[in-house]
């Protein structure tokens, strides 16, 4: 088993956003092997999304993207479940990252239960392609794509401990 250096744990803790002691007590599980551990921290995280998945959000905040040019802007609620969380770094640049998805992506739903069955069948696209483009939270992330939104606030929860919830956005674009 590698020894477990403070680079090692910095570098875990830089990637996923846990804490110091999950990096580190992660990283002896899985003998130092840092794709592991990162894989490890990530079902931990589904199983705490799971947990509080249930718990009510009212708290958040609204965040506005106008993109440069003013043409297009987009404004999305983001919620969680105390104000406390709401004002942290984690969490305004989470509901940024969306706003300016949304600006970028021009999604239509928030969710697959949102898309009438007659949306898809007139747009001549597979459901699986139409859902990708259409529903904010599963479009890739614009600045990663290997990860949709709703994995991105999937993550946040997991490191934040707390609910998350999109609860609806708009986006405007001059002229249309």
């Amino acid at each position: 088993m590698a020894a477990i250096t403070a680079q090692m744990v910095k570098e875990l803790r830089e990637r996923t956003g846990a804490g110091i002691k999950e990096c580190k007590d992660i990283l002896e599980q899985t003998g130092g092997n840092l794709d592991q551990a990162i894989d490890e921290l990530r079902k931990r995280g589904l199983r705490v999304s799971d947990k509080v998945a249930g718990r009510e959000a009212k708290e958040g905040r609204i965040e506005v993207y106008v993109h440069h040019g003013a043409r297009v802007a987009a404004m999305v609620e983001l919620n969680c479940e105390t104000d406390f969380v709401a004002r942290t770094d984690d969490f305004i640049q989470l509901a940024r990252d969306i706003a300016m998805q949304v600006a970028a992506m021009s999604p239509r739903y928030l969710r697959l239960e949102d898309v009438p069955p007659e949306d898809v069948a007139a747009s001549g696209l597979t459901p699986e392609q139409f859902h990708k483009e259409t529903v904010l939270l599963m479009q890739g992330f614009i600045k990663d794509p290997s990860q949709t939104i709703e994995d991105k606030i999937k993550a946040a929860v997991a490191r934040i401990r707390e609910n998350i919830v999109v609860r609806r956005f708009v986006r405007y674009e001059l002229g249309h």
